[in-house]
């Protein structure tokens, strides 16, 4: 059994079939990559998995949860957790206050605790600086804490966004196209992280459309067309689908 299997999962908007009897299977410790043209129904799916979309058919179960019948804010309980498409860091906040807005998930403080101060508040909030430190030492950005995250460089407030995912220690991290918009020594940066990442237990899937970085760090890749899955395997089987190479990755070749 998988950590997170989705089965013939199928999302419409009206009369558009987004998703379509979509079935993929993300093993614990691996870096999953899901790939395919634009439109192909990719961040659909993310937002299918964080419960953002009630898909009209099928399952989404994550280590023995069904999602569907989750809670939005139990997903993230449940050690899920995300990066988007287009970057969603709180320009006009610190880099650690956006960082503690991640950690939300781990304080039990009720909303008079907050208000009173109370010493329980105080030791939650000490707690969350502490965990963020550690994020920030981890992606390397300890030095820029007290900067507001709009004015970093975008290869960094990237790094926010991730490091504001990791606060809650997710189990599960979903990342929709961590390298678009990068150069390449972010995006060299950015895999390194993400290694790093796995080798400290976290599972990832991503999206993403820097078919070198994707070739290069996934174990599996599953590819998408049209709502449809239309092949999946380890980057040596994919790179040479011809039904991939027609739909997505043309004659290049990948290393």
């Amino acid at each position: 059994m998988g950590l997170l299997e989705i089965h013939r999962c199928t999302v419409r908007f009206g009369g558009v079939v987004a998703v379509s009897e979509m079935d993929m299977v993300v093993e614990k410790g691996e870096i999953h990559s899901l790939i395919g043209p634009n439109g192909a129904g990719k961040t659909t799916l993310f937002n299918v998995i964080t419960h953002v979309i009630e898909p009209n058919e099928g399952q989404v179960i994550f280590d023995s949860h069904d999602l569907r019948e989750a809670m939005a804010h139990q997903i993230i309980e449940y050690g899920i957790s995300r990066t988007f498409q287009n970057l969603e860091i709180f320009k006009f906040m610190t880099v650690l206050d956006n960082l503690l807005v991640g950690y939300h998930a781990h304080l039990p403080v009720r909303f008079w605790q907050e208000c009173l101060k109370t010493k329980k508040e105080k030791e939650e909030e000490s707690k969350g600086e502490e965990k963020a430190f550690e994020v920030a030492d981890f992606l390397g950005i300890r030095n820029r804490l007290s900067s507001f995250a709009g004015m970093l460089p975008y290869g960094l407030q990237k790094m926010v966004e991730i490091g504001r995912a990791l606060m809650s220690d997710p189990v599960l991290l979903l990342l929709d196209e961590p390298a678009a918009g990068l150069n390449n020594a972010e995006t060299t940066q950015l895999k390194r992280t993400i290694h790093q990442l796995n080798d400290l237990g976290i599972t990832l899937l991503l999206v993403e459309h820097d078919m070198n970085l994707v070739m290069d760090i996934s174990k599996q890749i599953t590819v998408m067309n049209f709502g449809k899955k239309i092949s999946e395997g380890g980057p040596e089987v994919v790179r040479n689908d011809p039904r991939v190479i027609e739909a997505y990755l043309g004659e290049k070749k990948y290393a």
